[in-house]
């Protein structure tokens, strides 16, 4: 049986790989884009503006971590996200980026008068 260091070691590092694959700022696009629901690559691609083979790209990265999820129906394959917690997380870090931006701000604001 696995102790539970070695099983908060293996959980670090699967959540170091989703941060890994989150840390891409076309990735975080495609988030946003399946926030509302789910899309095809071609959906993808106009949302995004970028080549078919590198939403493709980015698309099977997300996958492999778990972000994704995919069904085929037809010739169309359908991707969503894996849990809405994934959008969650993402909002989160972007909040706490805009506090830092605005306090940021505010600093240098203080600073010219």
């Amino acid at each position: 049986m696995e102790s539970n260091l070695s099983q908060n070691k293996r959980l670090y590092e699967l959540q170091a790989e989703v941060c890994k694959t989150l840390g891409n700022p076309k990735r975080l696009e495609i988030i946003s884009a399946l926030r509302d629901g789910e899309k095809t690559v071609t959906d993808l691609v106009g949302i995004l503006g970028v080549p078919k083979a590198n939403v493709s790209q980015h698309l099977a990265v997300m996958r492999n971590t778990g972000v994704l999820s995919n069904r085929r129906e037809g010739v169309n394959i359908y991707y969503s996200l894996s849990s809405n917690k994934v959008t969650e997380a993402c909002s989160l870090m972007k909040d706490v980026l805009t506090e830092r931006l605005k306090d940021r701000s505010d600093l240098i604001e203080r600073i010219m008068v």
